[in-house]
């Protein structure tokens, strides 16, 4: 399994939106992810600066989003929807999108559920539950 230090899924996202804006080619990996980040400007004037991206802690404290985990659970709930693993999550997805009128928005949402039990998972020493998390995500639509 694919397991990158905070460095390298940092300098993936600053490298990648380098490439972007210098209208370089991009690998499909790049191209999801520079979508997610043309959707986030908020996000872009730390992409341009790799040295500061990678200093910058987020901590609950501080009361910042990290920008970059929030990019990667984009880029994990796209994965889920596309290979529709857990079974259901696509069709869940879809119902939220529709009814909220934003592929986005509707991810912003799924995204806390996907916290909330990656957090109950390592607060619990156990893998990740596909049933609580479906569960969750069903109470949005």
């Amino acid at each position: 399994m694919f397991n990158p230090t905070r460095e390298e899924v940092r300098r993936f996202f600053c490298d990648t939106w380098k490439k972007k804006t210098e209208n370089r080619i991009l690998d499909p990996m790049e191209t999801l992810a520079s979508n997610w980040m043309e959707q986030h400007p908020e996000y872009h004037a730390l992409l341009t600066d790799p040295e500061a991206a990678l200093e910058q802690d987020y901590t609950p404290e501080r009361g910042e989003t990290n920008p970059f985990l929030h990019l990667s659970m984009h880029l994990s709930i796209g994965e889920q929807i596309s290979i529709n693993q857990p079974p259901g999550i696509k069709e869940i997805a879809e119902k939220l999108s529709k009814k909220l009128g934003s592929e986005h928005e509707a991810q912003h949402l799924m995204m806390e559920c996907l916290g909330q039990v990656m957090w109950e998972a390592q607060r619990e020493g156990k893998a990740l539950n596909p049933e609580n998390y479906l569960e969750a995500l069903n109470k949005l639509i």
